[in-house]
């Protein structure tokens, strides 16, 4: 299993599920941060067609491309069903963001053999690591 570095290293595209309009909530300001720093960022989110300046879909099954890794941005409840379409749609890793733990998503993840992390920041590793896919 990577750490969550070398996953973010890794990684060029991150879909975010439960991607938010509202740049006062941390799944609008994360994924925009992410994106200045040079990642690509995939909204995944029923109710907007757009977000960051990218096409936003309603699943991850409906992302015509493949993704790196996927960052959840939604509540406990929901992460495993997240977990299993990441699964299905070949994702090599799985991100649950800050104060978002499952144990039932953390076994799919690991009985499917992707990589898994859980109550992480993606821009406190990105700031800890001092990565950027910026040249």
């Amino acid at each position: 299993m990577r750490s969550a570095q070398q996953i973010l290293a890794d990684s060029a595209v991150i879909a975010v599920v439960g991607a938010s309009r509202d740049p006062g909530k941390a799944a609008h300001r994360v994924p925009l941060e992410m994106q200045r720093h040079g990642w690509r960022i995939i909204p995944v989110n029923p109710t907007v067609d757009e977000l960051f300046g990218e096409k936003a879909y309603p699943t991850l099954a409906d992302i015509p491309h493949p993704v790196d890794l996927v960052d959840v941005f939604r509540p406990a409840a929901d992460a495993v069903e997240v977990v299993r379409q990441a699964v299905a749609i070949g994702a090599p890793a799985v991100w649950l963001q800050l104060g978002i733990f499952s144990a039932e998503a953390r076994r799919i993840a690991e009985e499917a053999g992707i990589d898994y992390v859980e109550d992480r920041c993606l821009i406190i590793e990105r700031a800890a690591a001092g990565l950027s896919r910026r040249n």
